[in-house]
């Protein structure tokens, strides 16, 4: 639990290091303490070989992060930010996709890049995202079109691969065939479809299309 104290300090050290000079902060203090803190965590999370465990630790830790968070985000200037990009990814597997949403916004306006791997925040954001719902729906959890569907405006303009896009159509359509809504759901199947015709979903639109047209009397 952090004291208040504490997340005063830390949300005015995001602010401090977030206003210099769009670039890297990695002469920051305060970003040097939050980077230490958060490879130690990487380093706890490394140990870990369950999914759920890594996702259950990082529940618990990433309310220590909070408080950089809203200070990058209320005050920042586009800096490159390896720990704020590195909580939006954990939000997702957290399964806070609304808390990344905010930090993605953030993101993509200012061009960040990822601390790690070759895909772009977008792609890396959408692929994440997806994971994550399709984890949840398996697991009969629910999943908020609501925040698919921002997911997907957001993610609009983002270049990432047919493929990905097309698998963020998918298991939005299978969402709103969970909730029944038949026709919605086909249209993002179509729209998976054609984005790659290798995505999985002719026999989904197949059954769709029969039950839609049945439903009509037709």
């Amino acid at each position: 639990m952090i004291s208040p104290c504490r997340r005063h300090m830390l949300r005015q050290s995001a602010i401090n290091a977030a206003q210099q000079a769009a670039g890297q902060l990695t002469h920051a203090t305060g970003y040097e303490l939050q980077m230490q803190k958060l490879n130690a965590d990487k380093q706890a999370l490394h140990k870990l070989q369950s999914f759920q465990a890594k996702a259950e630790l990082k529940r618990k830790l990433l309310p220590e992060y909070a408080p950089w968070v809203s200070g990058v985000l209320a005050e920042g200037n586009g800096a490159q930010d390896a720990i704020l990009m590195t909580v939006m990814i954990w939000r997702i597997d957290a399964g806070d996709i609304a808390g990344a949403l905010n930090i993605a916004r953030y993101a993509f306006k200012h061009r960040l890049a990822m601390p790690f791997g070759t895909r772009t925040a977008g792609c890396a954001f959408t692929e994440e995202v997806i994971d994550q719902a399709t984890r949840a729906r398996a697991a009969g959890e629910p999943v908020s079109i609501e925040l698919m569907l921002e997911v997907l405006e957001l993610t609009d303009a983002e270049d990432m691969p047919d493929k990905v896009r097309a698998q963020l159509h998918k298991i939005i359509g299978y969402l709103y065939r969970d909730g029944g809504k038949d026709t919605l759901a086909l249209e993002r199947l179509k729209s998976a479809l054609i984005l790659d015709g290798k995505s999985g979903v002719k026999k989904d639109i197949e059954r769709l299309e029969s039950a839609i047209k049945k439903a009509s009397g037709r």
